[in-house]
């Protein structure tokens, strides 16, 4: 048998370790033979455009320098299969292409709207008595898939968040005036990332000392009292919010969104300097953490990489004791020791759905988080893989 796989939706620092994974397990895997893979995610199944990823990944130094390079080598996209009856003729080609190659399983690496391909295609495919398996593999750094307990790639972000913040914290307290400084996170309603900067305080970190999430309310004059409250006990104060929160009084929308009908955010930190300036009238910034967290592997969580890579592999074994339409899902055991096991849920139970960040995690004043969080949060972050560097910089696979 022949297998596909394909990258798709926003990257990660993860996301090629799940590639990975299924590359691997094919490899251990006698009855499997070709490895595809799909240009662009779905759209290079239903344009043929494939490659022989065994014709491009040929040692195992060129899997760990895979597995330590972000983005989606294969390249993505965040295409809609439409509904059967709209266009049938996109899902006889992707058939056909199946067909063609050999394909008797497809592995579609991503997140919500991912995993929306995943339950049309493997109807499809049930409905045309097609032997055919689709698994899903999750992905995001926004760490709002239901079902799984967490998903890759948010590890390394949340990592990355943390160390971003801590290196603001030593900046802002080197000058003698008062000051406030607010990050503005990814995070469209999903608070997760924005809310992880808590795990500073594991180094004993007293900042941020407001964390704001758009699963709560916000409310400008609380916010300025939140400040107020805050400089009247720190020189220099540091405020998480998250991209997602909403700010009536101030226009933070974009009018834009892609083809899933997601809005594209920007500017609440903006907004909220602004705030502080006209009401506090102290000196401020505000500082945008935009796609850099998405992809910053020099800083990425082993535990995350080490996982991502382990859900590919579980993927294919799935798919081989006959699973179809399945999303792959972490269920955690505990958190101290922090133990995990990997499972499988209905697609459609991950598909175009969200999941928040715990209103039971957030503390009464709507400006923090609680202990519960941090215990959540802590684990994910642990441990440092060894980049592969050259002239100081780090290395990354690149299709030839």
């Amino acid at each position: 048998m022949n297998i596909a796989v394909a990258q798709s939706g926003g990257p990660t620092c993860a996301i090629n370790a799940s590639l990975v994974g299924v590359f691997k397990q094919a490899l251990q895997t006698p009855e499997i033979d070709a490895v595809f893979g799909s240009i662009n995610g779905i759209e290079g199944i239903i344009k043929d455009e494939l490659i022989d990823l065994k014709l491009v990944i040929k040692t195992n130094e060129d899997m760990e320098l895979l597995r330590q390079t972000p983005s989606t080598v294969l390249g993505s996209c965040r295409y809609k299969l439409p509904p059967q009856e709209d266009d049938s003729e996109v899902y006889e080609k992707i058939l056909r292409c199946f067909e063609k190659h050999r394909i008797e399983a497809f592995f579609y690496i991503g997140g919500n709207d991912s995993m929306d391909t995943v339950v049309k295609l493997s109807a499809f495919l049930i409905g045309r008595g097609s032997k055919i398996r689709v698994v899903g593999i999750p992905k995001t750094i926004d760490n709002d898939l239901p079902v799984t307990d967490h998903t890759p790639g948010f590890g390394s972000a949340a990592k990355y968040v943390a160390t971003t913040v801590q290196e603001i914290i030593r900046d802002s307290s080197v000058y003698s005036i008062e000051s406030v400084t607010i990050v503005e996170i990814m995070g469209r309603h999903a608070g997760w990332l924005t809310a992880s900067t808590c795990t500073l305080r594991a180094n004993d970190e007293i900042a941020p000392h407001l964390i704001y999430l758009p699963e709560r309310k916000f409310s400008v004059e609380q916010f300025v009292e939140d400040v107020r409250a805050m400089m009247a006990k720190h020189k220099a104060v540091i405020v998480a919010v998250s991209e997602g929160v909403e700010i009536p009084e101030e226009n933070c929308r974009s009018g834009v969104v892609d083809n899933f009908g997601h809005e594209y955010l920007s500017g609440v930190g903006k907004a909220l300097e602004n705030i502080v300036r006209r009401e506090i009238g102290c000196k401020v910034r505000s500082i945008e953490l935009n796609v850099m967290q998405r992809c910053s592997s020099h800083i990425c969580s082993k535990t995350d990489i080490d996982e991502a890579e382990l859900i590919g592999s579980k993927g294919v074994i799935a798919a081989l004791d006959g699973r179809t339409g399945v999303t792959m899902t972490f269920r955690r055991l505990s958190d101290i020791p922090y133990v995990v096991t990997i499972e499988s849920t209905p697609a459609e139970l991950v598909a175009n759905k969200e999941k928040f960040f715990p209103s039971a995690w957030i503390n009464e004043a709507g400006n923090d988080v609680t202990e519960a969080a941090f215990r959540y949060f802590l684990p994910l972050i642990q441990g440092e893989i060894h980049i592969e560097m050259r002239n100081g910089m780090p290395l990354h696979f690149k299709l030839k």
